[in-house]
């Protein structure tokens, strides 16, 4: 690959920058756990790849920043798997929280930490791994990886990426991003936007597939939901789902459920599980209310308000629910996964601070999804539902609808990859 002088310099810049990251990090990280995690986590990411890969291996190599980009890009790699079967999987993880959660699972015969950007570390990640195709997911681009990954032919791909104008790739300063970028041989992208950017600056080989997060959540309804404990909870009641909420979520919520009438069931799952927010809420809440880890002790039906202090089974619960919430949006944190519930036809109400989710544009628009910016606006949608069945039932339905037309990504990903 052939740079300018300007692009050595910036290179240059970059490489800099990325060693002083390395040195702040294990700084940061004494302090904080979730750093430290990853500090740690990569610090033994050669030594388990030697462990496990050989040079005689074939293998495949699947990388995503984080939880949702796992969640995302799963559908794919359940069926590259497939395709082929004689390779060992690698998948790599550049946040804990994606590597934590995921490093037990039926796809990959091992996942470690992505070390650092640095050429030294590209090297000999690559050497060790030496996969025959590399998938990345939505936006990780790093320059010195994909550099090595250029150099050495490797087949690279990108999936369900989503592109924005206020993005480095489109700004005078981001030559390097944007050449690190033309080293995928395909780009997957989500829309049509995203195409047309990626075709301002030349790029070409795009394919508008969509979002395989359709795909994901559609595997959902081929699974079994059945939960009995939310079962004996809700008894065929209507029930209120609240998913991934952060602490104004919750304050919404508790204004709401502690004036509710008593025969509307709630369910809350909030994003952190620590024990402090969870007993925080518990305290908050004036109706009876159930901690998850403490059910074992009690009649469940007897309780209005359940609190999931565990993780894995939301997107089970979504296909309990009448109405659900979803948190992140109220808030500065992003709004988290909105396509879960909405597989299961079922209204979907949101804060307002949604500007980088298409997915919330299209079903505020379709009449699926409600944006609220206040306790008021809040209480009126859900005392809607409540009282209107048809209109609950509408909502629902235009989500589901949704989720079935944007389906398919995946075929045309795997069609690409298997010519």
């Amino acid at each position: 690959m052939y740079f300018s002088f300007k692009e050595k310099t910036l290179r240059i810049l970059y490489n800099i920058i990325t060693y002083l990251a390395v040195f702040l990090l294990k700084i940061v990280g004494i302090f904080n756990a979730k750093i430290r995690l990853g500090v740690n986590g990569r610090t033994r990411a050669f030594k388990d790849l030697k462990v496990e890969i050989t040079n005689k291996d074939k293998v495949v190599w699947f990388h995503c920043a984080s939880l949702g980009e796992y969640e995302q890009g799963l559908p794919v790699f359940q069926e590259v798997k497939k395709l082929y079967a004689n390779h060992k999987i690698v998948l790599s993880f550049f946040s804990p929280s994606g590597f934590e959660i995921r490093k037990n699972n039926p796809i990959t015969d091992i996942v470690v930490y992505l070390p650092i950007d640095t050429k030294q570390n590209a090297k000999t990640f690559l050497n060790l791994v030496h996969p025959d195709l590399v998938i990345f997911v939505k936006y990780e681009i790093w320059p010195n990886y994909l550099n090595e990954l250029s150099k050495r032919k490797i087949q690279s791909i990108l999936i369900s990426a989503l592109f924005r104008k206020n993005q480095s790739f489109f700004k005078f300063y981001g030559t390097i991003m944007r050449k690190s970028l033309k080293v995928f041989e395909h780009i997957f992208v989500q829309n049509e936007n995203s195409k047309t950017l990626l075709e301002s600056i030349g790029f070409n080989d795009i394919i508008v597939s969509g979002d395989t997060r359709f795909d994901r959540v559609s595997n959902q309804l081929k699974t079994n939901n059945t939960l009995d404990f939310i079962e004996q909870f809700k008894q065929n009641k209507l029930c209120f789902v609240a998913g991934s909420t952060w602490p104004e979520d919750d304050n919404l919520l508790i204004n709401y459920i502690n004036t509710a009438p008593e025969d509307l069931k709630f369910i809350i799952a909030p994003h952190n599980i620590k024990s402090q927010q969870i007993e925080t809420l518990y305290n908050s809440i004036q109706k009876k209310t159930l901690i998850f880890s403490k059910k074992e002790n009690f009649e469940i039906s007897n309780f209005q308000v359940f609190i999931i202090d565990t993780i894995g089974l939301l997107s089970k619960i979504y296909s309990y629910a009448d109405i659900v919430y979803i948190g992140g949006a109220f808030g500065n944190t992003g709004l988290h996964n909105t396509l879960e519930p909405a597989v299961f036809g079922v209204p979907i109400i949101i804060g307002g601070n949604y500007k980088k989710f298409p997915e919330a544009f299209d079903m505020i628009k379709n009449g699926g999804m409600y944006a609220i910016s206040n306790q008021n606006e809040f209480n009126t949608i859900v005392n809607s539902f409540i009282s209107d069945t048809e209109k609950r039932i509408q909502s629902g339905n235009a989500n589901s609808s949704y989720i079935l037309k944007n389906k398919g990504a995946v075929i045309q990903i795997i069609d690409y990859i298997r010519k």
